[in-house]
């Protein structure tokens, strides 16, 4: 028997941990057994032809065709499933993960070949299911809808039909208590066979949250279990050892227990190798000061924080039962070194957020000074008290994946709008870096929200959110926005000169230019560019010295800390990013 174990992932550098962790489970557990299963993986993309992807399952001649679902490639799975049986008309589909397990009802109905869903952890039912060797028969002859399950009832953790077609639950399951009975799910890494700079491999030492943010799924189960530290550092040092990349912990929240999660950043301090980046997610609020103290000695390049702040509105905060000190979390926060890349998320929708609120909200995060910060937007996941909640209160949402808000009794469809279109402004101008020492000073000096503002509804007359925007066109929407004779928009404390300057230094520095646009004043002098490669020691070679660098006269010191003090008439030697 051949079982098929499919992700669908959002793009090809992602690897699905779920399907490894049912496989690894499932292998150890017939390992001495004569009568094993075949279980194999199959990783496809969400921008692959539907048709290609058909193709390599049929390929397979799989029994069994599982799928691991999610919100960002629920709408995708849902058009691979009715055409599988097509090609492989004797097969079992069934799916599991988070949408298909909150949404079992719902897809069972409007599914007719899938045979059935794991809610849950599903390692203890996928390898249960395969023990105990269930029967799908069709009754009636292969042209016939009708099913006859024999045994589902007898597997906890299920979602099937009835023969009258009724969508029925087996009952909860327990989670495994030891997550060191899980194998570590990158097994090929132990034979060097990983693709450490293609991939970002995901790891879990803990499952399960305490806290009940209403719109999460990760409230549900309160319960939470930690892997050894023993074997949590063994695994690290695979990833270590072969060199990945990026390493994201997919934990919940990571910083729950200190005694567990210092003991992995000293190890990972301790043990690094130079490259491997780790990534967590965690509530900053809760960092001790002891484990702030020890973060100090992180140097860059070893790990980066994803911090959830999602609104400095305390009513807010409350309704969706996330703490409300936020001056405590902007404290922790500031004491996180710079060395650490910091994300940041804010999520647009929330109860009692209007958009002057998010504005408040925006500037908060922003005073905080982000590496990235992510705007994202509310979605009302099934099984979470925040469906009932929006339900009950007159929100409007999509609902097919990925359920995002349309509007609110505090935010207009307009207003989520206007917030797609920050969404976009803010990751040009400030997540990508591109045009950090001009935001830096606009940010110092007034709020960013309004200067965004002011630049979005500028670029909306510009149609800039309705064409192709490659980088070059957002240095040009700025120069032009700063431009205008009559810019009330602008705050008048900024200097527009030396936005101007900073414009165009953020623009050399970020490569070597074939050529300059209209809008920068290129004040070149070959003869001072030479001097100054000579007094740098960089005149060895002289072609290479030339082609890394840039030569370049400003009317402010645009390096400097505050720029707006040094007024005056300044030549730089500029190095490409």
């Amino acid at each position: 028997m051949k079982i098929l174990l499919v992700s669908v992932n959002a793009s090809y550098m992602h690897t699905n941990i779920a399907i490894r962790d049912l496989k690894n489970y499932a292998d150890q557990h017939f390992k001495d057994k004569a009568d094993r299963p075949v279980i194999e993986l199959a990783e496809y993309t969400i921008n692959q032809p539907v048709g290609e992807v058909l193709r390599g399952i049929a390929f397979t001649g799989a029994d069994w065709v599982l799928f691991s679902t999610y919100i960002w490639n629920a709408e995708y799975v849902c058009k691979l499933l009715p055409e599988i049986k097509k090609l492989l008309p004797g097969c079992i589909l069934g799916a599991g993960g988070p949408e298909f397990g909150y949404g079992a009802e719902k897809y069972l109905t409007n599914i007719p070949d899938l045979d059935f869903i794991f809610f849950g952890e599903g390692e203890l039912t996928f390898t249960e299911l395969l023990e105990k060797g269930w029967k799908l028969e069709r009754l009636g002859g292969p042209s016939s809808d009708s099913r006859k399950l024999a045994g589902l009832k007898e597997i906890k953790g299920l979602y099937y039909r009835e023969e009258n077609g009724k969508v029925v639950f087996s009952g909860s399951r327990a989670c495994i208590e030891k997550l060191d009975d899980i194998p570590f799910p990158y097994p090929e890494m132990l034979e060097g066979q990983a693709d450490p700079d293609h991939k970002i491999y995901y790891y879990e030492s803990s499952r399960g949250c305490p806290f009940g943010c209403s719109y999460c799924l990760s409230s549900v189960d309160k319960g939470v279990r930690f892997k050894s530290l023993e074997r949590t550092c063994q695994e690290l040092q695979i990833f270590l050892d072969n060199k990945i990349k990026l390493v994201k912990f997919v934990d919940r929240t990571y910083n729950l227990n200190e005694g567990h999660y210092l003991k992995i950043w000293e190890y990972i301090l301790t043990h690094h190798n130079g490259k491997t980046m780790f990534h967590f997610e965690i509530e900053a609020e809760y960092l001790s000061y002891k484990a702030l103290a020890f973060l100090q000695k992180i140097p860059e390049g070893v790990m980066q924080f994803e911090m959830g702040v999602q609104s400095a509105n305390k009513k807010t905060l409350a309704a969706i039962n996330r703490s409300t000190n936020v001056e405590e979390l902007a404290r922790k926060i500031r004491l996180i070194p710079r060395t650490i890349h910091q994300h940041l998320d804010l999520i647009a929708g929330l109860p009692y957020e209007n958009l002057e609120s998010f504005g408040h909200s925006y500037d908060f995060v922003m005073a905080l000074r982000p590496d990235a910060l992510q705007l994202g937007f509310l979605k009302i996941l099934n099984g979470t008290l925040m469906e009932k909640y929006a339900r009950e209160n007159g929100w409007k949402w999509m609902e097919t994946p990925v359920y995002e808000t349309f509007s609110t009794p505090y935010m207009s469809f307009n207003d989520i709008a206007f917030l797609k279109d920050m969404e976009i402004i803010t990751d040009a101008y400030w997540n990508k870096g591109s045009f950090s020492y001009t935001m830096n000073y606009i940010s110092r000096l007034t709020s960013p929200w309004a200067f965004l503002c002011g630049l979005l509804e500028y670029g909306r007359k510009a149609y800039a959110f309705s064409q192709a925007r490659k980088e070059a066109y957002w240095y040009q929407l700025l120069y032009d926005y700063i431009s205008q004779e009559k810019n009330a928009a602008l705050d008048k404390t900024l200097d527009t000169g030396l936005i101007y300057d900073l414009l165009r230094y953020d623009f050399v520095r970020a490569g070597k230019k074939g050529n300059f646009p209209a809008w920068y004043k290129h004040n070149y002098d070959k003869d001072k560019h030479r001097k100054m490669l000579e007094e740098k020691g960089l005149l060895e070679n002289s072609r290479i010295a030339f082609s890394i660098t840039e030569y370049e006269e400003f009317d402010y010191d645009v390096q400097a800390e505050k720029p707006e003090e040094s007024r005056g008439h300044w030549e730089k030697l500029i190095k490409y990013r």
